[in-house]
């Protein structure tokens, strides 16, 4: 599904919402975070870049969250809340059994660099989130204070995806 929301605009940051996949057992929602040098130091743009990657987040503290951490999260109707917030992949829980819902995963995906004129980057990310919402609209939210970005909520339409969901097909049919 073609979505194109732009979820938070600074001058040196924007992230927006491109496109959701949906899937009988979730949705994926491609996230685009395009950075910029413009007026930030090296130093700075370098921290920056880093802290797109959540595995090179440190001083993570209970109670407290760094500047650093680019943080999203979804609220459903109801109350339901679930974030991206202390995730840590972690090979050995791996199970075939589903985790206890919902949740919100944050999957790295791919990075473009730009220079020249402006130094400039694009990291495209994935959000799944299982199972998929249910059917009436929902939030998700983004917060990163070293981008500058506050606390940052659209609405999305959980309708859509469900009726996307059910034209899904699984890649290997069951019998194969």
């Amino acid at each position: 599904m073609a979505i194109d929301l732009v979820l938070a605009r600074t001058p040196n940051v924007v992230i927006t919402l491109p496109t959701i996949q949906a899937f009988s057992t979730g949705c994926l929602m491609n996230v685009d975070i395009v950075t910029r040098r413009h007026t930030l130091s090296f130093d700075e743009f370098k921290a920056l870049q880093l802290s797109v990657y959540q595995h090179m987040v440190t001083g993570l503290r209970a109670g407290q969250l760094p500047d650093n951490l680019l943080r999203f999260g979804v609220r459903f109707a109801d109350g339901t809340k679930v974030t991206t917030v202390g995730q840590r992949f972690d090979r050995t829980q791996l199970t075939q059994e589903p985790p206890r819902g919902p949740k919100l995963s944050w999957l790295l995906g791919g990075v473009s660099m730009r220079s020249g004129d402006e130094e400039a980057g694009v990291t495209t990310v994935g959000l799944w989130l299982w199972p998929s919402p249910p059917p009436e609209t929902f939030e998700l939210a983004v917060e990163w204070p070293i981008g500058g970005i506050e606390l940052s909520i659209v609405e999305l339409d959980g309708t859509a995806i469900t009726s996307a969901a059910q034209l899904s097909a699984p890649y290997w049919p069951q019998n194969e």
